[in-house]
């Protein structure tokens, strides 16, 4: 069999190809497929499905340089690897954001999920290992949301608690003390808008970024409420951040109930209102798991090794 596909972009061509056309030899050597570049066309040959395994993944290696404006060798092995049907995936639709400069959509069938089960429910809990794009999709659907102008604000929130090492005193304003806690949503933000843009819409509270605590006693109407890190809040905290919930509004609830960074002897809030509320009607919660980890390939390796260890810990 064989298929021609028409490339996207020349400029983009050796980033493509690869050094020394490094990531055709991995398709080829990987998939057993004959690749030819002729012009501005790729021309693919070998047995069907390799064909078109082959041909949906370097549409899929097309899209990541757009979206990302680069492509390594260990995301070819990654797009290789990964066991998504990119027939489905094919069927979302690009989060549309600020930037004109980044294409966000989902990458994994999970990933997918989760998108359609936050447009779906108004109130979604989403668990999952670090590098699975839980804080990163949802902050996306949010300010989507904000820019079709269905909501009037976002609110995003985190619990102030420590990674296992105590910081200390830290001085400056509340600002200045609540930064380092809330820097993963400036950096989920800062992808999707540019910085004057960013910064006006906090001037103009239509964005706020802010500690758990600074919710209480609020009634959010028309906004996404996002807490994040939420396998660190207390039952009372939880209770507090769900009851914040207006007319109009969406909100988001994600964490990693494996890094939880209590007191042993205190209860998470997530997983008690995981357990409590999951069968109300316009609740929904998605589990991603270590397949939806689109970070360094090795991360898998990592969150893979640890899971063995807990495993191998329960069962002594």
């Amino acid at each position: 069999m064989e298929v021609t596909i028409q490339l996207d972009s020349a400029q983009k061509r050796p980033e493509l190809f690869g050094p020394a056309d490094s990531h055709l030899r991995l398709l080829r050597q990987s998939l057993g497929v004959q690749i030819t570049a002729r012009q501005a066309n790729l021309i693919i040959t070998g047995k069907e499905k390799n064909v078109n395994k082959t041909a949906e993944i370097i549409d899929r290696m097309q899209k990541h340089l757009i979206k990302r404006n680069s492509l390594t060798a260990e995301d070819v092995a990654g797009f290789i690897t990964r066991d998504d049907s990119p027939e489905t995936l094919a069927t979302s639709k690009a989060i549309t954001v600020y930037s004109n400069k980044k294409v966000i959509e989902p990458s994994t069938k999970g990933q997918l999920k989760y998108v359609e089960t936050m447009l779906a429910n108004d109130l979604t809990f989403c668990i999952g290992p670090a590098g699975t794009g839980k804080t990163y999709l949802a902050v996306a659907v949010a300010v989507s949301i904000l820019k079709k102008k269905q909501i009037r604000r976002i609110v995003l929130a985190r619990p102030a608690v420590e990674a296992g090492e105590k910081l200390g005193f830290l001085p400056g304003d509340i600002q200045a003390k609540v930064n380092p806690y809330l820097r993963p949503l400036f950096d989920a933000l800062e992808d999707m808008m540019d910085f004057a843009q960013m910064r006006k819409f906090m001037e103009l509270d239509i964005i706020e970024i802010i500690p758990l605590a600074f919710m209480r006693g609020r009634t959010l109407n028309e906004a996404v409420i996002i807490c994040d890190e939420a396998q660190n809040t207390s039952p009372l905290q939880m209770l507090m951040v769900l009851t914040r919930l207006g007319h109009g509004s969406k909100m988001i609830i994600t964490g990693d109930i494996t890094q939880i960074d209590l007191e042993p002897s205190q209860k998470s809030g997530m997983v008690e209102a995981i357990a409590l509320l999951r069968r109300i009607k316009g609740i929904a919660c998605v589990e991603l798991t270590r397949r939806d980890i689109v970070r360094h390939r090795l991360v898998q390796n990592i969150v893979r090794a640890y899971r063995k260890k807990d495993q191998s810990k329960s069962k002594k």
